[in-house]
């Protein structure tokens, strides 16, 4: 006997009842509550529906990206996660001009509910940041305690909801930009790929190319820019500038600022970054060169949330302390400088050159359609 299923409603598939219930904080409802408070709840319970589908996005496109091999089809798949991510992070950035409408006396009146609770103890960002890659000597203290993990605890010490999520995610690797920089680190460079007989010599003698084409138009704008110069100091300052913007594009290639044993490898990963920049219209590089412009849109979708949520505490409560402890505004605004992951992906943008002077192109074929073969005689 066929089992008929039944109807569905919009109440039913989305929960309405249920999620309309959830707004009273630490009371059984919010029929007692004021307006702003409600506002309060109901916007952190937003940002938490928001982490959760990052989270999961952030999931699917790591896994992608740490398969040994990543399909070139598959790309385009993780580019729109990649930027679902983004508009999922500027939506929440969004949300902080409706916080603004509470005064600081709307928020006063029931802040002393929140201590010590803190924003901090969002179990979901924390697995965000992770996932992403920011490792445990890039953070900053919170307040008082001595790590992280501590504020994710409950009061008597005791493992929560929250510390239990973040240290199942710790297990998790590799990171996003772990799995990124292993693909980059593969990527073909004037043909050559990791393991082919005199890759070394051929990224290195792409190295040297790109260092003398950048140092040529690093010393053309030099030229042009002591045409303006008004005094000897102001020629003597610019030369300086350029000559250590030749030096340091140079040295950042090399790999000069890894460990030795890392040498190798990171610059092999940035010059990837630069070839994959360079040669765009590449058929074979055209998507990787979407994840790496969508990985900046990313990081700069998430540094935006950080400043702007900054800036509506600031606004809303000045720079008093934070309700966990922390230091308010100060800290905020310096996560959203120092919490930066993929620092290489941005430091490329400094040394690319305009097309005409690129050093030639080695084996171009390597990088165009797969011509499809005559179809079988069988």
């Amino acid at each position: 006997m066929r089992r008929v299923r039944k109807p569905t409603a919009y109440w039913d598939y989305i929960k309405v009842e249920e999620l309309l219930a959830l707004q009273g904080g630490l009371e059984a409802t919010d029929q007692g509550l004021g307006n702003d408070e409600v506002l309060f709840i109901t916007i952190h319970q937003i940002d938490e529906l928001w982490f959760k589908l990052v989270l999961r996005e952030l999931i699917s496109v790591r896994n992608l990206f740490a398969s040994p091999q990543v399909p070139e089809q598959a790309l385009a798949s993780a580019a729109r996660g990649i930027q679902r991510m983004s508009l999922l992070f500027h939506h929440i950035s969004a949300h902080f001009a409706v916080m603004e409408t509470m005064t600081t006396r709307d928020y006063l009146a029931f802040r002393d509910k929140l201590n010590p609770a803190s924003g901090f103890q969002s179990g979901q960002l924390r697995e965000v940041e992770l996932l992403f890659g920011l490792g445990d000597a890039d953070r900053i203290p919170l307040g008082h305690e001595k790590s992280y993990m501590m504020a994710l605890r409950n009061h008597d010490g005791t493992p929560s909801s929250a510390s239990k999520r973040v240290e199942a995610r710790l297990k998790d690797t590799p990171t996003l930009r772990d799995a990124i920089s292993e693909w980059l680190y593969r990527t073909p460079i004037q043909g050559s790929v990791p393991g082919d007989t005199g890759d070394a010599a051929k990224v290195g003698a792409f190295i040297d190319a790109y260092s003398a084409a950048h140092a040529r138009s690093a010393r053309d704008a030099m030229e042009l820019g002591r045409q303006a110069a008004l005094t000897p100091d102001d020629e003597k300052r610019l030369d300086e500038r350029y000559t250590k913007e030749i030096d340091g594009a140079r040295a950042f290639l090399k790999g000069d600022d890894a460990p030795e044993a890392e040498r190798a490898r990171v610059s092999r990963i940035r010059a990837a970054l630069v070839f994959i920049e360079s040669y765009r219209e590449l058929p074979l590089l055209s998507w990787p060169r979407a994840i790496i412009d969508g990985i900046v849109s990313l990081e700069q979708a998430f540094v935006i949330f950080r400043q702007r949520h900054a800036r509506m505490v600031e606004r809303v409560i000045g720079r008093r302390t934070g309700t966990g402890g922390s230091a308010g505004v100060d800290y905020l605004d310096q996560t959203a400088l120092r919490y930066r992951i993929f620092r290489d992906v941005w430091a490329v943008r400094t040394i690319l050159v305009r097309e005409a002077v690129l050093p030639p192109l080695e084996n171009a074929g390597f990088y165009g359609f797969v011509t499809p073969g005559p179809p079988s005689q069988a």
